[in-house]
């Protein structure tokens, strides 16, 4: 439970970062500003291969549980879901997700143990570093990372030497890309970037603040998809009066109250349901019937592994 409990907080990490980089990644650029430095040299790039590694983890777990056809069944429902978002925001991943959880997941499950599927996982990411430019077609090694990543089970005497050595990577390419603008040079700088952040809040959540922050990232994660889904539509609600700030820091203004107000939603939706609003939907289409998703008691002390979602 403490391991699913982190994987809830790194995905609320994500969720959050993800909100602020697709914000600004989708405003109008008519001149630089001091803030796009700061956005691409720390942020962007950096969440979404930890959202891509969590979701090979969540197939590994919804395994635990249930059939191959049962997560076809879920994988359909959220390619659905992302036909359904791509209509309004054409910048959507659930459709690949989906896809790429069904043609390459689906197969790697039946691999023995964890290093068949970590050592795919990163000639898949060098393949579309080099030959592919990077981008989307990050995600399917990553997938595979993840799921070798669940199964391999590194000790956790590795968190520390892991943080100080990808944080130093992280600096160091930073700062060559700054110097060589290679776009190869920057995605692997990222994803040591996602790395570092990972590591470096793994510890900082068995470190003594950690009930303060699980309070707030924990929530966010378990609501992933409907946190996704709904920040999208502030992001294209939003893009006229976005577009019309140079400065962008309207950017941060807007994906902050945007983060602040879904953790307080999602604080306040757990403490009266045991699945988040999309994610109940998805559910109830999984298994083809309605899902008791009310808490009698406001709380539940015997609640569930959290469902394994848009991770």
């Amino acid at each position: 439970m403490t391991r699913i409990r982190e994987l809830d907080a790194l995905r609320g990490f994500a969720v959050g970062g993800i909100m602020l980089v697709n914000t600004w990644q989708h405003t109008v650029k008519t001149q630089p500003a001091p803030l796009d430095w700061t956005v691409e040299a720390l942020f962007q790039s950096r969440f979404y291969p930890i959202f891509s590694m969590l979701f090979g983890i969540s197939f590994l777990l919804f395994l635990r549980g249930n059939s191959r056809w049962a997560l076809l069944r879920r994988l359909f429902w959220l390619f659905c879901f992302g036909l359904i978002q791509h209509t309004f925001y054409e910048g959507e991943v659930l459709t690949d997700y989906a896809f790429w959880g069904a043609v390459l997941l689906l197969p790697a499950s039946f691999l023995p143990g964890g290093a068949p599927a970590l050592v795919l996982g990163v000639a898949g990411v060098a393949w579309a570093l080099v030959w592919m430019g990077g981008g989307a077609w990050l995600i399917p090694g990553l997938f595979l990372v993840g799921m070798g990543l669940w199964r391999l089970r590194p000790p956790k005497a590795l968190l520390l030497p892991g943080f100080a050595v990808t944080a130093l990577a992280t600096v160091l390419l930073t700062a060559a890309w700054g110097e060589t603008r290679d776009w190869i040079v920057y995605s692997v700088a990222a994803l040591a970037g996602a790395a570092a952040y990972s590591l470096g809040l793994l510890l900082i959540l068995r470190a003594p603040p950690a009930p303060v922050l699980s309070a707030v990232l924990e929530p966010l994660g378990k609501l992933a998809l409907t946190n996704y889904v709904s920040g999208t539509v502030v992001i294209v609600l939003a893009l006229p009066l976005l577009n019309a700030d140079p400065t962008r820091w309207s950017v941060v203004a807007l994906a902050g109250a945007t983060v602040l107000a879904q953790v307080l939603f999602a604080r306040w939706w757990l403490a009266r349901h045991k699945y988040g609003p999309l994610e109940w939907v998805w559910r109830c289409l999984t298994w083809f019937r309605m899902v008791p998703n009310r808490l009698e008691s406001g709380r539940d002390q015997n609640r569930p592994l959290p469902d394994p979602g848009v991770t």
